[in-house]
């Protein structure tokens, strides 16, 4: 599988590593790269148009090398990640090889859907498109400024980070910034990741570690928006893009053509630790189901599981095998987890699963992209979260029951503000 494959560990590179340890620092080049930018814009100051504005909105996503020549930097990143993918203490030494090691067969998949991941391309089209809703909508907070911020590919935290400085944001002129998640359901090794390096940078550029101690004053505000898994919004975009994709099918046959909705997988040592994603994901299929009315059977599976030990299943390549050798080959693939296409729609999912299946009635509904319905999810999630003044859900407060990281209790402090850091266990 297309996921699997940047993540096969060969079993002789785990010896002797834990599944807790160090992760080793991603350098920074904190003044190049501006074409990393998601969006240019002009200068701000924190008075400007809204009474509580400027505001600038951060998409959160994994994010994906835009060329062929980005890939083995991103998978260096990845494997970087000891919250994606924990290799113990070695992690520094082998996550490069790893990332050398997968870097040619990657390139040959990103090749084979066109060049590069489309990931970029959505996600600034996505928050532009709702930053010009949010103006109209939400006009004490206006302006909004866009911005994208990918945990393993351009554009990288630390360069957002330095462009909100750039734009008038924090070094000591104040102004509030919203973490939008693009992950809709919540994960410790998705948004978590994500946070826990907007946590670190935050830290290095204006926080206790950038002035010696002490909190800053005129440092961004912060503020997060942590899953929203069963968003009415959200729900409409995925079943009007069901029902486009059920109308292709005979009218007489609709109801009886099975929706399988297809999440990435977790492995099991993250699940029961107490990872509330699997959770959030299926609260998301029910909604999306309720809205269609139950008409079709349906089942949720998991795709992209990697490595030796045991996953989250059943996997969606042998759900779809299974279910076309018992004769029910008028299936539909729903991207349940995912806010865009990418390498798990456009290559796992379309070249492999939908492939090997052989079979016309196999297909995927779209992914969300550019729908409106979907963009105006986003705004309305954003403005919702904007006028309630919240800082973050109060899910967001609890940690995971078998987590012992300190760097995400650091950060889930962080981000749930002085008034309810108490909260956080």
């Amino acid at each position: 599988m297309a996921f699997r494959s940047p993540f096969a560990i060969p079993r002789q590179l785990l010896v002797g590593t834990t599944s807790l340890g160090g992760r080793s620092a991603i350098s920074s080049r904190l003044r190049c790269n501006q074409r990393g930018l998601a969006t240019a814009v002009p200068p701000v100051t924190q008075d400007a148009t809204g009474s509580k504005g400027p505001t600038a909105m951060v998409f959160m996503n994994m994010g994906g090398p835009s060329t062929t020549d980005e890939v083995e930097d991103f998978l260096s990143r990845l494997f970087a990640d000891g919250d994606l993918i924990p290799l113990g203490r070695l992690q520094s030494y082998i996550g490069p090889l790893i990332a050398r090691r997968r870097t040619s067969k990657i390139q040959k998949q990103y090749a084979d859907i066109g060049g590069g991941s489309p990931i970029r391309k959505w996600s600034e089209y996505q928050c532009a498109e709702m930053c010009k809703l949010l103006d109209k909508i939400s006009p004490e907070t206006a302006p909004h400024k866009p911005y994208v911020a990918f945990r393993y590919a351009a554009p990288l935290t630390e360069t957002m980070y330095e462009q909100l400085f750039a734009d008038g944001f924090g070094n000591g002129k104040g102004g509030r910034a919203v973490a939008f998640t693009q992950y809709p359901q919540y994960s410790c090794s998705t948004t978590g990741s994500s946070l826990n390096e907007l946590w670190k940078w935050r830290n290095r550029l204006e926080g206790k570690r950038a002035n010696g101690g002490s909190e800053p004053a005129g440092a961004i505000q912060w503020s997060v928006i942590d899953r929203w898994p069963s968003h009415s919004g959200l729900v409409e975009a995925f079943a009007q893009n069901i029902e486009a994709q059920l109308k292709t099918y005979p009218e007489e046959k609709r109801d009886q053509v099975v929706l399988l909705f297809s999440a990435h997988s977790l492995p099991m040592s993250v699940v029961n630790r107490g990872d509330p994603y699997p959770a959030e994901v299926a609260a998301t299929v029910h909604a999306v189901m309720q809205r269609l009315k139950f008409k079709n059977p349906y089942r949720l599976c998991w795709q992209s599981q990697v490595g030796p030990s045991a996953w989250l299943g059943a996997q969606t390549s042998d759900t779809v095998q299974e279910y076309v050798k018992r004769g029910q080959t008028d299936l539909i693939l729903v991207p349940i987890a995912f806010t865009s296409d990418h390498i798990e729609t456009l290559y796992e999912l379309d070249q492999e699963v939908i492939h090997e299946a052989n079979n016309p009635g196999v297909k995927r509904a779209e992914s969300l992209n550019g729908s409106p319905v979907f963009i105006q999810a986003l705004a309305d999630i954003a403005r919702d979260h904007l006028q309630k003044g919240e800082l973050c859900s109060r899910q967001m407060t609890l940690r995971c029951q078998g987590c012992t990281s300190e760097r995400c209790l650091g950060q889930k402090k962080f981000f749930a503000g002085q008034e309810h850091a108490s909260m956080v266990v």
